[in-house]
């Protein structure tokens, strides 16, 4: 059963992250289903664990998290550019990532959190 429970919240978080990037900016790429399964994971599993610091500081490790596995999944499927480009925004970092979806993540993030929870209790019911 928690194998099922992961691969629900998996694409689920896949999913929302795509549809994300098609409001944002009309288009995505699978590998950003993958990295947002893996973040929403991540984020579930650790809120409970981080759960005795503030908010705040929460938000601010997920934001970090994320913006390491942006940076990763962009060295390795992204060499060409072809699915993302910071290079044009300020403050970035090899054209991956960027200092102002670091800070997008932070309310991306608590939304994660807030949405794992509620799948969470959901689906302890199924």
């Amino acid at each position: 059963m928690r194998f099922w429970k992961a691969c629900v919240m998996f694409y689920l978080g896949g999913g929302a992250y795509m549809a994300l990037e098609f409001l944002w900016r009309g288009r995505s790429h699978g590998s950003m289903f993958v990295l947002g399964g893996l973040c929403f994971l991540l984020i579930g599993k650790l809120s409970s664990w981080l759960a005795r610091l503030p908010l705040a500081v929460q938000l601010l490790l997920f934001s970090a998290m994320i913006t390491f596995l942006e940076l990763l999944t962009g060295l390795i499927v992204n060499s060409g550019y072809g699915v993302w480009d910071y290079r044009s925004v300020p403050y970035n970092y090899l054209g991956q990532i960027c200092l102002p979806f670091t800070l997008l993540w932070i309310p991306v993030s608590l939304g994660a959190r807030e949405l794992y929870r509620l799948a969470d209790r959901g689906l302890a019911r199924v």
